[in-house]
């Protein structure tokens, strides 16, 4: 897979999506200056979400429509979207924004009026929320612009995953997440991405965090992520519905360095050099030796450096003779 210009997959670092998500708190200048901020702390990618409470739900006081439980309970969806909204009005301002910052943005639709309206802008990529995973409808249309598909997972079941997978077709890469704001990292349940990895061989799979610090990023980099998503962006003085899981520029660079990190550690080198060879062991002349004369275990001896004979062999030259002379520090050789 790639956006942009930035290849996704084996052999490259993992994609580390920045999720802006509302963090902006309800102004434009604060959605600007974090994609600003993205960029220096080291993301592959800024995300907003394009929708607007009228694209998403409806405005019911109905008790379907209040939240029942967790963070947002009592809420209704109209009232929680409304505040948490990017416009669409702001998009082409925060596409340009990151296009004069130098950081790939795409965006989450949450309905094909959204799909739509970012074609206009360029927009590189499109990903579907775990709670539209089920809206094949959504992920068709998205799909029809050619555009890479990366799709949250965290309400789904395998038949709905396999769905999506086909409704997209099976060009999506698709991320593991829990769908708990905030999530923890006991709930993380990674051993589920690595059963992702195991039903979609052929996708790239990787991780919707929702969790609290880089903890599981950087384990899930340990077990192969290719993507990891993250809320970004807390201000100082500015409250959003998604403060209490979203990392500050400062905590998503050092989750960027150890990220890259724990993935060089994880990397299968075997024809590496080894720096190490004159710390090594080695059989060397400890006596002169002079030519003819049979080696023994007085005038050789196993010690560093490691430029001459390998030590297995000192047994095999044991009673043989020199076919030379060797001076007492000199490197046995064949």
């Amino acid at each position: 897979m790639k956006i942009a210009d930035r290849e996704i997959g084996e052999g490259h670092t993992p994609y580390l999506i920045a999720e802006l998500s509302c963090n902006h708190g309800g102004k434009i200048e604060n959605a600007i200056r974090l994609i600003k901020l993205a960029k220096r702390a080291g993301a592959d990618a800024i995300k907003t979400q394009c929708y607007e409470p009228h694209t998403i739900t409806m405005n019911m006081r109905k008790p379907d429509f209040i939240v029942q439980d967790g963070l947002w309970k009592g809420r209704t969806l109209w009232d929680l979207y409304a505040d948490a909204q990017t416009p669409f009005s702001w998009q082409k301002d925060l596409y340009q924004c990151a296009h004069d910052e130098g950081i790939t943005i795409f965006s989450s639709v949450f309905d094909r009026s959204a799909v739509d309206y970012l074609e206009t802008l360029g927009c590189p990529a499109y990903k579907i929320a775990s709670m539209e995973v089920v809206d094949t409808v959504l992920i068709e249309h998205a799909a029809e612009t050619g555009k890479p598909l990366i799709i949250s997972t965290g309400m789904a079941s395998t038949r709905e995953i396999l769905d999506a997978h086909e409704a997209s077709n099976g060009k999506a890469a698709f991320l593991h997440c829990t769908s708990e704001y905030p999530a923890t990292p006991e709930g993380a349940n990674l051993p589920r991405m690595v059963q992702l990895q195991r039903l979609l061989p052929e996708s790239i799979v990787g991780i919707s965090d929702h969790s609290k610090g880089s903890t599981v990023p950087i384990a899930a980099t340990a077990l192969g992520t290719r993507i990891i998503e993250k809320h970004f962006g807390l201000l100082q003085g500015v409250k959003s519905e998604d403060d209490t899981f979203s990392l500050s520029a400062n905590d998503f660079l050092r989750m960027a360095k150890r990220v890259r990190m724990t993935w060089e550690a994880m990397q299968l080198r075997l024809d590496t050099p080894n720096p190490t060879r004159q710390m090594r062991r080695s059989l060397y002349a400890s006596a002169d030796i002079k030519e003819g004369e049979a080696f023994t275990e007085e005038n050789v001896k196993s010690i560093r450096p490691g430029y001459g004979l390998p030590c297995k062999m000192f047994r095999v030259i044991l009673g043989k003779e020199a076919k030379r002379d060797f001076r007492k520090g000199d490197p046995l050789s064949l």
